[in-house]
């Protein structure tokens, strides 16, 4: 990832922070502004709206350098997340210079950047927050089943050849499994390497079921980054924060993104909401998946994640950190298991 201090419009970042950081600043009146820096954005919450302002990055999937670049992106998660997120997304809105040459949100005047404005919502209603207070249950997975079945069954099918589709997923495989064996990650290599082949034979004998899943229209544009700490039980489950940067990483079998999410509850802990998950999303759609298929799905979404996470060492405010390390090796854990839970399914249907 690289960064930049001054884009195209020649204004200082330190000033766009400083003054998103007054409760002044706001068209609505708020007691307090709290900032939270991510990957890729810094998020302001007031007392009622969240506020998104995108890093000025240059990474392998987006360049976010220039302020016509932020504001394609802004009103692409706009558009993209309403398909979940109807009411929570509320618009793209601007940082403007006025004729003072003030700084103003959502004013008149040239546009500096551009902000996702998004409705708060409960942080304890987030699932990530209801698995840790053992508040989740089949209840709540059903509900989350539900919405993304009707949700998948709104998506046209993304990819028609099968032979395109297989190949995506042994690039992203071998992808994945080279950035993880550089050498300034300190990862066992030979692990990683019977990890790969494994996982590389697992996608070679599952070919015929890939085959049938893209045949049946099963691969969509979906979320992309399905997580509980994305997903909010309202009365209807609320799901925000999709890939609106790449369409080709939101495009995946439906089962493939409901096992991600499965992985993720089982990363945080809870591992029996997958059943629940899976029994309801099968009995609404007709789509029942095979175990196997699933399990492979999940190694492969386990060893991106832990790329993700072995990358934090790389940035400074992370460096010394232990915990990406530490979160490294649970999430290659779960690719092992999960591949090995892949290869006995199909040994399994072999011999039967």
């Amino acid at each position: 990832m690289s960064a930049v201090e001054h884009d195209d419009t020649g204004v200082a970042l330190d000033a766009e922070l400083a003054f998103l950081m007054l409760p002044g600043s706001y068209p609505e009146s708020t007691t307090t502004v709290r900032a939270i820096e991510t990957h890729m954005s810094w998020v302001f919450l007031t007392d009622r709206f969240a506020y998104k302002l995108k890093k000025r990055v240059r990474i392998d999937h987006v360049d976010c350098s220039g302020i016509g670049a932020r504001r394609a992106l802004v009103e692409a998660e706009v558009r993209l997340n309403r398909r979940l997120a109807d009411d929570v997304y509320l618009g793209a809105v601007p940082l403007v210079r006025d004729a003072y040459a003030r700084l103003r949100l959502e004013g008149d005047g040239q546009p500096l950047d551009w902000l996702v404005k998004m409705r708060r919502l409960p942080a304890e209603r987030a699932l990530d927050a209801m698995i840790a207070s053992a508040q989740a249950g089949p209840v709540q997975m059903r509900a989350v089943a539900h919405r993304l079945g009707g949700f998948y069954r709104r998506c046209a099918p993304a990819i028609t050849n099968a032979t395109r589709y297989r190949r995506m997923l042994e690039a992203s495989l071998l992808r994945t499994s080279a950035q993880l064996r550089l050498p300034r990650h300190d990862l066992d290599r030979r692990e990683l390497l019977a990890l790969e082949h494994d996982q590389r034979a697992c996608l070679d004998r599952y070919r015929a079921l890939l085959a049938q899943r893209v045949a049946a229209g099963m691969i969509v544009d979906g979320h992309g980054d399905l997580r509980p700490e994305h997903v909010y039980m309202m009365p209807e489950p609320v799901i925000i924060d999709c890939l609106e940067f790449s369409r080709s990483l939101r495009i995946l079998d439906r089962v493939d993104e409901l096992g991600y999410f499965a992985l993720e509850c089982e990363h945080h802990g809870a591992p029996a909401l997958a059943l629940p998950l899976f029994e309801a999303y099968a009995q609404m759609t007709g789509d029942v998946p095979d175990p196997g298929l699933v399990h492979l799905y999940q190694s492969l979404r386990a060893s991106i994640r832990a790329l993700l996470a072995i990358r934090h060492l790389q940035e400074p405010r992370y460096r010394e950190s232990r915990g990406w390390r530490v979160r490294t090796a649970q999430y290659l854990q779960l690719a092992r298991d999960h591949i090995d839970a892949a290869r006995a399914a199909a040994d399994d249907g072999e011999s039967g």
